[in-house]
């Protein structure tokens, strides 16, 4: 019964990571920034802090398995002085990942690409995509999204067990059939693809692997999403934790043998996988090592396993912000607050997130290294929400009773190293790509997060209106809807029958 509740939360978990397309998506990060050094051995010290992470929020998971999660980890753990605002920001910095994010945006954004490397493909390269025309194709891919996550949250259930097996295939082929495949010219030797660093963006070259590191931090996230289902499931504080820690393990297994594939069959031109037509750089290898058929093929087992892994991502982020509209913490929450009847689904906050993700995708216009920034956006915004409640079960006097999965003595130094890494990881995040930047190519991780946080701050400070006057966090109260909010904010504690009828249709 026990490994049944575990597969079922760990596939939650392993679904929304998507391993081999995810890393297929931030390929374009790692090879300019240290090449096969910071692909192979850069994979193996991020899955380090990742793990920290991991078992910092495993514990929370094991104390209190709540649907509510960071949010309400957050409120139950802060001083009271503090905790309705905490528990806000938490709630906005998981609604801006879950539109940018639980990766929404970014995934589609990379799977519009990776359409467009498979047309270029099999066009010989004769097709190079503008991003006016990827952006039409991410705005289709959104849009389906929302269709299919606000009708078919059944047949997403039973689509999971076939997206997991096809996620594993995929990387037991580039695992074992790529390095088969790769003909000669392309094969690099070890000292090559365990040992060179490449350098092309101009930073310095610490500073450079540093940034390179995005790849797996963007790869292995939304670990935290089995929390989610945490109620529906028996045994709740062994299976919980046990599942996160798990997932980040074998993502970080598999990927460093995917990273370590791609190292000895990529050749030495990174430069030319970079710049060349097809617009992808795992696609281009795929291309060089398996032909025009065989990549092509292979190419589009990824696209469906990345477009699965979109709609994971929008179903888990649509019943999160449904969860922060349920306490009122958005404007108009009592629109958003609400199941469609025929559907059983909360439809509105479905639609919320698909149209804020498209805003988001209008960077694209501004330049590619301004779309960019949604993957760092993903990762920063993420960190906020696992950054607080950490810190708030040391800094402040409360009742923390830890549950069967606790780390003992070790507890603070592992949180102490994971909270010290998320925030430097925030502030390299910050940094353009290149050290010369223009206003259409720098960073817009800090205009988007800075400003949407800074909404945040000013709708929870505004005079008479402002969440400060009636938000307590997740919690049951009554609301003037005067004011915007819901009538009856359903809490943690008092409303979980109705919140699992809606959080839990992932499992």
């Amino acid at each position: 019964m026990l490994d049944n509740i575990l597969a079922q939360v760990f596939g939650v978990a392993f679904s929304i990571v998507g391993l081999l397309p995810s890393i297929a998506s931030v390929l374009f990060n790692a090879m300019p920034n240290g090449g096969p050094l910071a692909m192979v051995w850069g994979w193996l010290f991020a899955c380090a802090f990742i793990m920290c992470i991991g078992l910092a929020m495993a514990e929370l998971a094991s104390a209190a398995p709540t649907s509510g999660g960071l949010y309400y980890w957050t409120h139950s753990l802060a001083s009271p002085r503090c905790r309705n605002f905490l528990s806000w920001i938490v709630g906005y910095a998981n609604t801006i990942t879950s539109i940018a994010g639980t990766k929404l945006a970014s995934v589609d954004w990379a799977c519009a690409i990776q359409i467009t490397a498979a047309v270029s493909i099999a066009s010989n390269q004769v097709y190079v995509p503008t991003n006016g025309q990827i952006y039409g194709i991410f705005a289709a891919l959104v849009l389906s999204h929302a269709v299919l996550v606000s009708l078919g949250t059944q047949i997403l259930a039973r689509l999971q067990r076939l997206y997991i097996l096809l996620n594993v295939c995929l990387c037991f082929i580039v695992i074992i059939a790529l390095p088969i495949a790769t003909p000669s010219e392309f094969r690099n030797s070890a000292s090559y693809a365990l040992g060179d660093f490449t350098n092309l963006d101009g930073w310095p070259s610490g500073f450079a692997f540093i940034l390179s590191l995005l790849a797996p931090l963007w790869t292995i996230g939304g670990y935290d999403s089995s929390v989610h289902i945490s109620e529906e499931a028996s045994n709740a504080t062994t299976a919980i934790p046990w599942a996160i820690i798990g997932s980040i393990a074998v993502s970080a297994a598999l990927g460093w043998g995917i990273n370590v594939s791609l190292a000895f069959c990529m050749g030495s031109d990174l430069e030319g996988i970079l710049n060349s037509p097809i617009g992808q750089p795992m696609a281009q290898i795929f291309y060089n090592s398996f032909g025009q058929k065989g990549a092509l093929a292979l190419w589009s087992l990824v696209i469906v396993a990345q477009y699965m892994m979109g709609s994971s991502c929008l179903l888990v982020g649509s019943r999160q912000t449904f969860a922060f509209a349920r306490d009122g913490g958005l404007p108009f929450s009592r629109y958003f607050y609400r199941i469609n009847s025929y559907t059983k689904t909360p439809v509105n906050t479905v639609w919320l997130d698909a149209l804020l993700a498209l805003a988001i995708g209008l960077l694209a216009f501004a330049s590619t290294q301004a779309i960019d920034a949604i993957f760092t956006l993903v990762v920063t915004s993420s960190y906020i929400s696992y950054i607080t409640p950490i810190v708030t079960r040391f800094a402040f006097k409360n009742d923390f009773k830890p549950g069967p999965f606790n780390l003992g003595k070790f507890s603070f130094p592992v949180a102490a190293i994971a909270v010290s890494w998320m925030v430097f990881m925030n502030m390299v995040f910050f940094f353009p790509t290149t050290p010369q930047t223009t206003a259409q190519e720098m960073n817009y991780t800090v205009v988007v997060l800075g400003g949407f946080m800074s909404l945040a701050v000013f709708w929870y400070y505004c005079p008479v209106y402002g969440g400060v006057h009636w938000f307590n966090g997740p919690v049951s109260n009554i609301v003037s809807p005067e004011k915007g909010q819901d009538d009856e904010s359903a809490s943690e504690k008092t409303g979980k029958g109705r919140e699992v009828d809606v959080l839990t249709v992932d499992a």
